[in-house]
């Protein structure tokens, strides 16, 4: 399937995925897809009442397979005019894949999620950090089809939300009550330090790729590729871990609710 798909669906911009990236693509949904999978095995392994986190995993790793799975099939993407040319000739197109922003739209608020319901942070501080996540992934999608420099303004106003995001996760969260003891703190402090480096380095490719057009399609797809498998499944199954012998009703997320009987 890798090699027929630019085929079966021809690139739709002058600067565009190659059989090589689409091939790449492949293996990241094929990741994303054994790491789901696992992840749905974990959850059914837990008890009634318990599987919170997992099923958070479970809906980010099924998104990213999806997203992963329609760019390795060369769709969901635009063509974007270039503001900097880089050797091409005006009017040039870059291949934006916006799906890549849907994906990020979905899991970046459930990625905080996970780290911020361990912490005492009260739910007004976590909504606002969520919504903080997607003005960061929509001035991204924003800025990549904007074809003048006013996209560097979306790139500044991502970034003021990427700073708070920082201080709720290194700040904020870090000095707020742990009610489930030091253990899940020192885990916390290790994934939140961990996955706020990642984010540090996705407005770096962007600048590098949709923003400056300074490398290529296919190299971006690599470089968004590793962070994501670095920020999706890596992240979670270490956090998850961490959280293995947590009692869930330390956080309050415990429910006796059932949805099935014996």
């Amino acid at each position: 399937m890798a090699g027929s798909s630019l085929d079966n669906n021809p690139p739709n911009a002058s600067r565009h995925l190659t059989a090589g990236g689409s091939d790449w693509l492949w293996a990241v949904t094929a990741i994303m897809g054994l790491c789901d999978l696992a992840m749905i095995g974990w959850s059914f392994a837990r008890p009634r009442g318990t599987r919170v986190f997992h099923q958070i995993g479970i809906i980010v790793l099924t998104t990213a397979t999806i997203a992963y799975f329609a760019m390795a099939s060369d769709l969901g993407a635009a063509p974007a005019t270039e503001e900097f040319l880089r050797g091409g000739a005006p009017g040039t197109t870059r291949q934006i894949f916006y799906v890549r922003y849907i994906q990020w739209f979905i899991t970046l608020p459930l990625l905080l999620l996970v780290l911020l319901l361990t912490t005492g942070l009260t739910l007004s501080d976590i909504f606002t950090t969520i919504f903080m996540g997607w003005v960061l992934v929509i001035c991204g999608l924003v800025g990549a089809f904007t074809t003048t420099s006013y996209k560097w303004g979306f790139f500044v106003f991502g970034l003021f939300a990427l700073f708070y995001i920082w201080h709720a996760l290194l700040g904020h969260g870090l000095r707020s009550t742990f009610i489930s003891g030091g253990g899940v703190r020192s885990g916390y402090i290790r994934t939140a330090g961990y996955f706020a480096l990642l984010l540090m380095l996705y407005p770096i490719c962007w600048a590098c790729a949709e923003g400056g057009n300074v490398i290529s399609v296919t190299g971006e797809m690599i470089w968004y590729g590793i962070l994501d498998l670095l920020a999706g499944p890596v992240f979670l199954f270490f956090s998850l871990f961490g959280l293995r012998s947590v009692d869930m009703a330390a956080f309050g997320l415990w429910s006796g609710k059932y949805t099935d009987t014996g």
